[in-house]
């Protein structure tokens, strides 16, 4: 089973960009990373006029297409997260943007010190990312980082054994 990775925090905390920074480091060191992002306000990822955004408009309750390089799937159902990570079982690492209730260790980011109470409601918390270098913390707690030290937040996963 691959080691599993939540990065939290409120909306425009920096998870994304810390996510694609991370996958492209540890791509550099040939890990297979696998993201999934949670999405509260909905999406669509297919694109109307395809075939497969036909299928689905015609009421298949899901659709698929594959290619030699790339496979999507499109259900009409959330999917919960246990199944997603199952799925992806066989990556080096499965970095999890969002879902914030579950039991997964995480690494929160932070925007300000105004953030700093969602530490606390939250379990599994291993890691905090300071989105500025001037606030203190408030306590003792979890390692902290600055946004900007990827390479030293990518060892610390590694280390981690996550």
């Amino acid at each position: 089973m691959a080691p599993v990775l939540q990065i939290v925090g409120y909306k425009n905390s920096g998870k994304t960009t810390l996510i694609t920074r991370l996958a492209k480091l540890f791509n550099g060191m040939n890990l297979r990373v696998a993201v999934i992002k949670h999405d509260l306000h909905g999406f669509d990822a297919d694109r109307e006029g395809t075939d497969s955004f036909r299928h689905r408009k015609a009421g298949a309750a899901a659709a698929a297409i594959t290619s030699p390089w790339r496979t999507a799937i499109f259900e009409e159902r959330e999917t919960p997260l246990a199944e997603l990570i199952d799925h992806f079982a066989g990556y080096d690492l499965i970095l999890v943007e969002g879902f914030k209730q579950e039991t997964y260790p995480k690494m929160v980011m932070l925007r300000s010190a105004e953030d700093e109470p969602l530490i606390r409601e939250l379990s599994q918390v291993c890691a905090i990312i300071q989105k500025e270098a001037d606030f203190p913390a408030k306590e003792a707690g979890p390692r902290r980082f600055q946004r900007d030290e990827i390479e030293q937040i990518a060892e610390f996963i590694r280390r981690s054994g996550m």
